[in-house]
């Protein structure tokens, strides 16, 4: 491992607005230093560790920032929407949108199997990044959101990072890693003394590839709609009801079949949406809060009346072991 990957022994942990501030100091100094003039290219997802890493590079070098976010269909509700308001209009971000959701959704048609699916959304969205990022002028560095987990878990064989492991050979930048030595619950702290809202700060961990694999077998354009509208209820009744920094992830699922139902006293035949809710510490294994019987059954009321398609609503009661977090 790098020598400049290892977090020192003698680094204090960061919990406080304090520590998260002479931190901040220190690193927009080695910024400046290591970028001078030149600009930095980000892909900007509008998750926590990009969006905390865009904050800094906005704070060290301003306008010489260029941000690409690419909408490749499987966001949540307003998730789109946020990044620009936060980072363009709020933070005055140089934000390039690309909106790449026919090209995504049309390479994913017909494809049932997860990991064929997580390999096409991933190859693309590295094509869709190379692709703006020929066209601008003047760009040296990449700006990553590794953070020190990622860096733990790679170098264990754990896992595979996409922010870990060298760029793809048509990206010719040196990288730029602002947060690569602190852990998540420090980068929320110093996202927080950044000036990023606590939506995008302490927002729920969302799998790599979106909606695509809570869409499960082959995604079609009618039921990511009804997982994104489901989901969108799901978060909103959470939050009404003091539940959003309770539970570790909440999420829905809408699974590729069909059950018979009954709607305004004819046939229906239509999905199923499924809850999932869990709490971790880890990830590793995970169990299922009581939720207020009340409260699933009032989301299960708004999930039929507005969720296009739907006609039942199941809560998911596996724990991991046996069932993963994620449905694929």
């Amino acid at each position: 491992m790098n020598q400049s990957d290892v977090r020192p022994a003698s680094m204090e942990r960061i919990t406080g607005e304090t520590q998260a501030k002479k931190f901040i100091d220190e690193q927009v100094k080695a910024l400046r230093e290591q970028i001078g003039d030149s600009k930095v290219l980000l892909a900007l997802s509008g998750g926590v560790d990009s969006s905390v890493t865009a904050a800094f590079l906005i704070k060290a070098i301003g306008k010489n920032l260029v941000c690409v976010h690419v909408n490749h269909g499987l966001l949540r509700k307003g998730e789109p929407e946020e990044v620009v308001r936060v980072f363009r209009d709020q933070l005055g971000a140089e934000l390039i949108y690309v909106d790449a959701v026919d090209r995504f959704l049309n390479k994913l048609a017909g494809v049932t199997d997860p990991e064929e699916k997580r390999h096409i959304i991933g190859k693309e969205f590295i094509d869709v990044f190379a692709e703006e990022a020929a066209k601008l002028d003047g760009i040296k560095f990449l700006g990553q959101g590794t953070i020190y987990p990622d860096i733990l878990e790679s170098k264990d064989g754990i896992k595979a990072h996409h922010n870990v492991g060298g760029l793809p050979p048509e990206l010719h930048f040196e990288l730029v890693e602002p947060v690569k030595l602190l852990y998540k619950d420090e980068v929320r702290v110093v996202g927080t003394a950044l000036g990023l809202p606590d939506s995008m700060v302490y927002r729920q961990p969302f799998p790599g590839p979106g909606l695509g694999v809570r869409c499960t077998g082959a995604i079609t354009r009618d039921r990511l709609e009804a997982v994104r509208e489901s989901d969108a209820i799901l978060r909103e009744e959470f939050a009404k009801n003091g539940l959003e920094g309770k539970v570790w992830q909440f999420f829905t699922i809408v699974p590729d079949y069909k059950s018979t139902g009954i709607k305004d006293g004819k046939r229906s035949y239509e999905w199923p949406v499924v809850i999932r809710a869990v709490n971790t510490r880890d990830a590793v294994t995970a169990t299922v809060p009581e939720l207020p019987f009340a409260l699933l059954q009032h989301i299960t009321d708004r999930i039929l009346k507005e969720v296009k398609g739907v006609n039942r609503v199941l809560f998911d009661l596996s724990p991991k072991p046996t069932g993963t977090i994620e449905w694929e």
